[in-house]
């Protein structure tokens, strides 16, 4: 989707169209841009930036908080479009999907012509432009659909894939960050081309198992990262959620707070999908921008809030220098579909949790997630950003909220 946050506020609010947009929210806030305006990139706004940045460089920009619930409706608007064109659909985010057309040229036409037709009915549904790529692999399709943008339609025929990649800069490559980068370019690699044409031994020896799929890449073969399984075949590989403070605080009292707010959140989303955590791991950033990860593996998998929430709170008194914290993130790691085997006195309390968090879980549902939470988390005000975990992508709903029945219970689970 083109400019997707900025598009639908747009449909909003058409005094915004065509002027500098930010959305993420106001300049003054800590934060970065979740999404910016074609008007507002021209000054050099772009997504991931500090808020304060941007502000910096387009001081005349219009900054909205966003609308996270819009987001997600116009999401699934798109998720059901994506569905009548082929079964194999998986929403890689908010604004951004693969779909595998094979075998659908009787319905659709070849792929060109296909991707016209999904072109239009996007706009036709939801009134907002996107902007498609077409190859013979999801790199490679990815790679083209940016280049597209905005609104554009670009198909690369199957043996052209080199040739396309070869002039582009190495940080179009999916997971190609600064360090990549920078780590590219000492070795003289600065576009895709020259990654091509060094020893793929080279860089596995420089780089270890990326450096490999770095080479794949190149080529414009789906090696490895987001690209090792089939097309709507992902399961969640963690849940996590991040907090950051608007002032930095080494209260002990605000961050246990939240740290046991955070781990709420991540056990109840546990729950929702049917997974169990086997390990839990904590992030915290410091003033200094400085940023510390702890994991730690429990006797046996979780979805229980107190459980997380203890597991988190020890592992940040162990790893915290009480200097102030900007901010902190629970993760849920190694998901299990089922929490294991447990001893009879562990059984009698578990059961218990199982059965509060159940109707927890529906007030929470019915009356919002702040309604009910464990003591030491009450004081802890949490509000979600545009840009962090959009939970629930379309496609990935819990499957109790798909069907409308209630989740089912753990003993069923297992």
């Amino acid at each position: 989707m083109d400019a997707f946050f900025v598009s639908v506020e747009e449909l909003f609010d058409p005094s915004l169209k065509g002027k500098p947009v930010v959305v993420g929210g106001r300049p003054n806030e800590r934060g970065v841009v979740s999404a910016a305006s074609y008007a507002a990139r021209k000054f050099g706004v772009h997504s991931a930036m500090p808020l304060r940045t941007a502000h910096k460089l387009c001081p005349q920009a219009i900054f909205v908080e966003g609308h996270r619930e819009r987001y997600r409706e116009y999401s699934g608007r798109v998720y059901e479009v994506l569905q009548k064109f082929s079964p194999s659909v998986e929403m890689a985010s908010i604004d951004e999907a693969y779909l595998d057309v094979t075998g659908s040229e009787r319905l659709h036409g070849p792929p060109f012509e296909a991707a016209h037709k999904l072109h239009d009915a996007v706009k036709r549904a939801t009134n907002l432009n996107c902007s498609i790529g077409i190859a013979a692999s999801r790199m490679v399709a990815k790679v083209a659909s940016d280049q597209a943008k905005p609104n554009g339609i670009l198909w690369i025929v199957p043996g052209k894939e080199a040739s396309f990649l070869a002039p582009l800069d190495v940080r179009k490559i999916p997971g190609v960050g600064k360090v990549t980068e920078r780590n590219l370019h000492a070795c003289g690699i600065r576009k895709v081309g020259d990654l091509a044409s060094f020893d793929p031994g080279f860089l596995e020896e420089r780089f270890g198992k990326w450096g490999v799929a770095l080479a794949g890449k190149a080529r414009g073969e789906d090696a490895g990262g987001w690209f090792d399984h089939e097309v709507g075949e992902t399961s969640a590989k963690s849940i996590s959620h991040e907090h950051t403070f608007m002032v930095d605080t080494a209260d002990a009292g605000t961050l246990d707070a939240m740290l046991v707010r955070l781990a709420e959140m991540v056990a109840r989303r546990l729950r929702d999908h049917s997974l169990y955590a086997r390990t839990v791991q904590i992030k915290l950033r410091y003033s200094d921008f400085s940023t510390f990860t702890r994991a730690r593996t429990l006797h046996r998998a979780t979805q229980i809030d107190s459980e997380l929430a203890a597991a988190a709170r020890e592992l940040f008194h162990k790893a915290w220098k009480r200097k102030p914290i900007r901010l902190l993130g629970v993760y849920a790691q190694q998901l299990e579909a089922s929490e294991g085997q447990s001893s009879l006195l562990e059984e009698d309390k578990t059961q218990a949790w199982r059965e509060t968090l159940r109707a927890v879980d529906k007030m929470r549902e019915k009356y919002g997630d702040g309604i009910v939470s464990l003591a030491a988390g009450m004081g802890a005000s949490f509000r979600a950003r545009v840009h962090e975990n959009p939970e629930n992508l379309p496609g990935k709903e819990p499957k109790d909220r798909k069907t409308g029945g209630d989740a089912p219970s753990a003993s069923s689970r297992r």
